[in-house]
């Protein structure tokens, strides 16, 4: 009789949230082929096709919708029974920094996935800009953070190196203009440092038009075409294009840090789980 395979239902999972065969078979430590031929497996069993195929990668189909938050459930029940089962069942509590960006969608997911697998952890999540982070995982306030960073600490666990660059609207005329319109951080911290000190080793003058407490809000901006901005170009770049003249790209690291004292089950669960959904981004 068909039935669903939990480990094709895993394998459906990581593909769905890396948003490729060959993202996931990298996280999953198998071959593409291998990890191919397990979707066509559930999707003979489905009957039908659980992805829709392109030329970046794979989405999920209407199928695939249907079937992912049944997939995460049946996932984590069969794991927290197995904990339980063995004796691992963890009991706690964990706070945790989240950057204000475009990776919190992700990390709200891992996050919800953990809280389901490990129901007796007491999870408290914070999402901000990350400012504070660095003080608050020294003075103990925060176990764990994960923040974008110029430069990596030693002992950060790091998901993915960026490119920061200078965006304008691809129907902007900022390249001609005599003062450049920019958006930026409304706080201090590094990135809007880093935009204003790019621009004035490049002599180019500019002003400040619009200020967000978020990427999300700069890089609106710049869609918009109200000014140009400095963004990581990690994220879709659609109706984009690099600011003339200003083309050099900056590197930033989206890091894992853990705070001083934090250690435990629970801790290096939350770590591993965070570290293998970003393999293969």
């Amino acid at each position: 009789m068909t039935h669903l395979d939990s480990d094709l239902l895993r394998t459906f999972l990581v593909v769905s949230e890396t948003g490729s065969i060959s993202g996931a078979a990298l996280r999953i430590n198998r071959s593409q082929s291998a990890t191919s031929l397990q979707i066509r497996q559930l999707e003979t069993a489905a009957g039908q096709a659980l992805f829709v195929r392109h030329g970046r990668g794979v989405t999920l189909s209407k199928a695939g919708e249907q079937l992912l938050p049944v997939a995460r459930q049946v996932t984590n029940t069969l794991d927290a029974a197995l904990a339980d089962l063995r004796g691992e069942r963890l009991e706690g509590r964990l706070r945790i920094g989240v950057s204000d960006n475009h990776s919190r969608a992700a990390l709200v997911r891992i996050i919800a996935d953990f809280t389901s697998r490990h129901p007796d952890v007491e999870l408290e999540v914070g999402c901000a800009l990350g400012t504070h982070f660095e003080a608050e995982l020294e003075s103990g306030a925060l176990d764990l953070a994960v923040f974008e960073v110029r430069e990596p600490a030693v002992g950060d666990d790091i998901l993915r190196e960026n490119r920061l660059a200078w965006m304008c609207s691809r129907n902007s005329d900022f390249g001609s203009r005599t003062v450049l319109p920019i958006a930026v951080f409304d706080q201090a911290c590094w990135w809007r440092d880093a935009a204003l000190s790019s621009l004035e080793a490049a002599a180019r003058r500019f002003r400040i038009v619009f200020t967000s407490e978020s990427d999300v809000g700069v890089r609106a901006a710049v869609r918009a075409g109200i000014a140009a901005g400095l963004l990581d170009t990690h994220e879709n770049l659609d109706g984009l294009a690099l600011l003339p003249d200003m083309d050099t790209k900056y590197p930033s690291f989206l890091v894992l840090r853990r705070g001083r004292g934090a250690k435990g089950p629970i801790c290096d669960a939350m770590c591993e789980a965070v570290g293998k959904a970003f393999q293969g981004h």
